[in-house]
């Protein structure tokens, strides 16, 4: 989830934009919405969002005075504006990128995917800095209050859905993560964890039979569909393993 606040001064322009946001259904969450920079201090004092969609003239000053009195605090920005010459000072004081009105959702995609792509490479290097004290037969899921720290061999599988993965644990436990199936695919051992579906991963030492039906039977009793475009993979992987 990426704490997101709107600070722009016209409502019907934040309301756009909130529909373009829910449409690309990327894990942004609206905290806030502000179109002052008083109110907008306010609120970054109080909820420290990740994200702020920030316009450049607002109703009680500009974006560089709300830069200013929030400047101890941390977060990305995406300016959005009607007003292209501000271009060059808004990516030297650090913007993540620039959007001009009308907002296009096509740009406003390519801005999201930026601070994505910042975020996982944070997050991997601070993954890097726990796995050097950790076993690497655990896999570090990174969560709001920190991090989970799963034993691999008690992983079943995993499943996606909208950008989030949720992990399926031996004691019938379940860990939700708001990272895509890929980011952990990356950091599972290839020898033991597959991918059945677009959207699930299978340990195979849980692996009780595969029906030619398509589907996969744990030893949990727990049934999963395989994807004619991961089948070849998942029964190479399965008869050598």
């Amino acid at each position: 989830m990426i704490k997101t606040l709107l600070v722009e001064d016209k409502p019907y322009i934040r309301k756009a934009l909130i529909s373009l946001i829910e449409i690309l259904d990327k894990g942004l969450t609206i905290i806030g919405e502000c179109g002052s920079v008083k109110e907008a201090v306010t609120v970054v004092q109080a909820c420290k969002p990740d994200l702020i969609f920030l316009d450049i003239n607002l109703s009680d000053g500009n974006a560089f005075d709300f830069l200013m009195q929030t400047e101890t605090f941390k977060y990305k920005v995406i300016f959005i504006t009607a007003y292209d010459e501000y271009a060059l000072k808004a990516l030297k004081v650090g913007a993540i990128d620039y959007i001009l009105k009308p907002v296009d959702i096509d740009e406003l995609e390519i801005a999201i995917d930026k601070v994505i792509a910042s975020n996982t490479t944070i997050e991997k290097e601070q993954i890097s800095k726990v796995r050097e004290r950790i076993e690497s037969n655990r896999l570090i899921v990174s969560l709001q209050d920190g991090y989970q720290v799963i034993e691999v061999d008690q992983l079943k599988f995993c499943k996606s859905d909208r950008g989030y993965t949720t992990f399926y644990l031996n004691d019938g436990k379940t860990i939700l993560a708001s990272k895509p199936l890929k980011f952990f695919m990356e950091q599972l051992p290839s020898s033991k964890f597959v991918r059945i579906h677009q959207s699930c991963i299978v340990n195979l030492d849980y692996v009780e039979k595969y029906d030619k039906s398509g589907m996969v039977i744990l030893k949990c009793n727990q049934r999963l569909s395989v994807s004619i475009r991961k089948k070849e993979e998942f029964l190479s992987k399965l008869l050598n393993k």
